[in-house]
């Protein structure tokens, strides 16, 4: 059985084919087996370490030779090494399944160098977006026949991947901040939707892969999605983008969540008015504009933090509540260097720098031990 049984198990329950009895005892039989059927941190760690130097060793052999080989070499070189990774990860996954997933990731890893090498060996000159889609193709081949999270982790970065560059391309070299700022939107509701789609009794490896993409992509993709400098885009473009950009992660949200998908809807009304907060300000302002000019981003992020951390709560899941705890710490930090340091002498700015890490630091780490401790007793 797959590493989600647990939801074939719900599905069980759900359909009336297992009574609640059994399915207790099923799980109490895993739960009392897991430790000695699940491989130790140090083996986990040196199988990853080793799969991604052993990628590195063969790319870097190759380039050094890469000159002296000619064009026919040089592809059946790429085809051969693409080829090496996949039948050896087929080769060892009766006896070895956490190495074989390793190798089979890595030969989807590949797959993207031969694409591109391939198209330089032949000087293909094509639409070069069309190389991504045809990775993303590839890793979603390798989940429809493997099966395992490594593949759905490697389809769920390249398919956004391929979007983003499709619209890099479509918008040209000369493109606005506007148009730019689209990109940020859609790739941070991406990212919301991965964070979030690990939830309730949806524990599989598949999410847990989902929401580490989402959790590490959150911050950087909420950064860059800031009112910046310019207005927004307008136009039939623009307005492809926005329909992607926030359509395709709600579409995926509903598959992932189903009805508590709402939720997702509302982080999308969030980033909407993200979208339409005022960027910049003139000397000439004052009183209440000026005001919500400078501090409406932060009042809205802090709100979401406070979101997120609220989220965490009513679904216990402790990596929001972690995330949204440093999401408030970086909106306080980002205000107190560029509203605040600014206008203080250089000694008093630094006194209270310091100040404000040592506060700042206890209290957010206290009030997440608080809120971590909380749900972990509402879990048991």
């Amino acid at each position: 059985m797959p590493d989600s049984w647990q939801s074939f198990l719900k599905r069980w329950s759900d359909a009336g084919l297992v009574d609640a009895a059994t399915a207790e005892r099923i799980r109490q039989f895993e739960a009392s087996h897991e430790s000695s059927g699940r491989l130790r941190w140090p083996i986990l760690i040196a199988v990853a370490f080793g799969a991604v130097m052993l990628a590195a060793g063969v790319l870097l052999f190759v380039s050094a030779h890469w000159d002296d080989l000619s064009p026919g070499a040089r592809f059946s070189v790429v085809i051969l090494l693409l080829a090496l990774f996949h039948i050896s990860g087929a080769l060892v996954s009766e006896r070895f399944p956490v190495l074989a997933t390793a190798l089979h990731g890595v030969g989807t890893v590949a797959l993207g160098a031969a694409i591109f090498l391939s198209a330089q060996v032949f000087n293909l000159e094509e639409h070069w977006p069309s190389g991504v889609l045809l990775w993303a193709v590839g890793a979603w081949i390798g989940v429809a026949l493997l099966r395992n999270w490594v593949q759905v982790a490697l389809a769920a970065i390249l398919t956004p991947a391929w979007l983003a560059a499709e619209w890099v391309e479509k918008i040209g070299r000369f493109a606005s901040l506007g148009e730019e700022r689209i990109l940020a939107l859609g790739l941070l509701m991406f990212s919301i939707t991965y964070l979030t789609g690990l939830f309730g009794e949806n524990q599989s490896n598949v999410r847990r892969a989902l929401a580490w993409i989402g959790g590490i992509a959150l911050i950087p993709f909420t950064v860059a999605a800031m009112p910046q400098s310019g207005r927004l885009a307008y136009g039939n473009l623009a307005l492809l983008g926005y329909s992607l950009g926030f359509g395709l992660p709600m579409l995926l949200a509903f598959m992932l969540r189903g009805k508590a998908a709402w939720m997702n809807a509302v982080a999308a009304l969030w980033v909407v008015v993200l979208t339409f907060l005022p960027s910049g300000f003139s000397n000439n302002e004052s009183g209440f504009r000026y005001g919500f000019r400078v501090l409406g981003p932060y009042i809205w992020c802090g709100i979401a933090a406070l979101a997120l951390i609220g989220w965490g709560i009513k679904e216990t899941r402790r990596e929001r509540i972690n995330l949204g705890v440093l999401g408030f710490g970086i909106t306080i930090l980002v205000f107190y260097f560029s509203e605040v340091m600014d206008k203080l002498s250089r000694s008093a700015s630094l006194m209270e720098l310091g100040l404000l890490f040592l506060v700042l630091a206890w209290a957010l780490e206290r009030t997440r031990r608080r809120l971590v401790a909380g749900i972990g007793g509402a879990a048991a």
